[in-house]
């Protein structure tokens, strides 16, 4: 009995090694950290962690409003030590369910790197906007692409 709940036990650890590396709730910073966002952000996590070149990733933004959002966008702004190399726009509700309505609500984004994306530390700047273009939250935050790619790389 003991050597079958040791094993279980054992099975359970290895699964919780092998998926928590793989997750990553980075650091927020707010753009202006004495401005009164409408939308604060409590966290992104990031899967897989650090992200693979040439495989899909996914950031899944935790936030709260105080009022309902109709629409509006997201900019994104990606930088390399310290270059900007890259800038996207998404509509916010192809991100999220709209309307939003007040409190609790998930911003999620997938997106596959090309293959030939070079590892190392990046930043992010993301930027959200309502249908009037009023600025509702601006953070930015850290990640890491790792050496892994995808086969067709090879």
């Amino acid at each position: 009995m003991e050597a079958v709940q040791f094993k279980l036990l054992a099975s359970f650890l290895l699964s919780l090694c092998l998926v928590v590396p793989l997750t990553l709730a980075t650091d927020v910073k707010y753009c202006d950290k004495k401005a009164d966002y409408d939308v604060k952000v409590s966290g992104v996590e990031i899967v897989p962690y650090p992200i693979a070149r040439g495989n899909p990733a996914s950031f899944c933004i935790s936030a709260s409003t105080g009022k309902e959002i109709s629409g509006g966008k997201m900019v994104i702004d990606v930088s390399y030590f310290g270059w900007h190399i890259h800038s996207e726009t998404h509509d916010l509700c192809g991100e999220t369910s709209c309307p939003v309505s007040t409190g609790d609500f998930l911003v999620s984004h997938s997106q596959e790197l090309p293959g030939f994306t070079p590892p190392g530390s990046y930043s992010l700047k993301m930027t959200m906007y309502d249908s009037d273009n009023n600025e509702l939250t601006c953070i930015g935050f850290d990640f890491d692409i790792g050496f892994a790619s995808s086969l067709a790389d090879s």
